[in-house]
């Protein structure tokens, strides 16, 4: 008969009989600790912690022992559903969160293998973002080429007066503000509309014409490029914003009057 030390007096009685219980079941089959291991799955330390009532052994682990020892497994799981459902109190209340899984067997698969799964799985959709990266970086290319042909023939075509729709990557052209006022409305010399229509994108002189007078009425649209970009559309909405106009963002007539009527602030 193996030697046991005495269990924690403050062991729960079920979780207390339990474990006498399994000591008696391990002498019983005349397993050594090594060899319960390799019958059970789980560690020698497992073992120890649940012989010595410091943890109180998992379900599976007490049908294992019963199995060695030839008992009946039924009251066994009885002793420990009970144990488990009243909290045992004391040392021997909880299942052991980290020695009380079996013990790793060698088909188990191991760290390196998961990782080199998980780099097979992600070396193909690293190349396909690699491949569609590039495709849109020669896209890009191709469309700046188009625009910058484009804005040449806007600027021909500008003399023309009838704003030209282009994108806002082109290189702008730099326009001179020249604000006067005549029979109460504002002029920057650069166009007299007062009922284009300007939107997002427009380039031209008229575009230009807006921008000064949205600087002289204290909201800065960026450069005077004659680019209607987004800091100019941002202009715009402060103007039709503080003007109580419809809020969209495009100079029509009324904007256009509110620009020519603006006092400076």
């Amino acid at each position: 008969m193996s030697r046991w030390k005495p269990l924690p007096a403050e062991l729960h009685p079920q979780v207390h009989q339990l474990i006498v219980s399994l000591r008696r079941l391990k002498d019983h089959s005349g397993l050594s600790t090594r060899q319960l291991v390799a019958r059970t799955g789980y560690s020698a330390r497992s073992w120890q912690r649940y012989l010595n009532g410091r943890t109180l052994p998992p379900r599976e682990a007490v049908e294992a022992m019963a199995r060695l020892g030839a008992a009946d497994a039924d009251r066994l799981l009885a002793l420990h559903e009970i144990a488990a459902e009243r909290g045992a109190g004391g040392r021997g209340a909880a299942h052991d969160a980290t020695d009380g899984r079996p013990a790793p067997t060698p088909d188990t698969p191991t760290r390196p293998q998961a990782y080199g799964r998980l780099t097979r799985t992600l070396l193909p959709a690293t190349v396909v973002a690699l491949l569609l990266s590039v495709s849109a970086s020669l896209l890009l290319a191709e469309r700046l080429a188009e625009t910058r042909a484009q804005l040449a023939r806007a600027r021909t075509d500008t003399a023309a007066g009838a704003p030209v729709t282009v994108s806002e990557s082109m290189v702008p052209v730099v326009y001179t503000c020249r604000t006067e006022q005549r029979d109460g409305r504002w002029y920057a010399g650069l166009s007299r509309t007062t009922d284009s229509i300007l939107a997002y994108t427009y380039v031209g002189p008229e575009v230009a014409e807006a921008q000064c007078l949205l600087r002289r009425a204290g909201i800065p649209p960026g450069d005077i490029d004659g680019v209607f970009g987004p800091k100019t559309q941002r202009a715009v909405i402060r103007l039709q914003t503080r003007n109580d106009l419809v809020v969209d963002g495009v100079i029509g007539p009324h904007t256009w009057k509110a620009l020519r009527e603006a006092a400076p602030r």
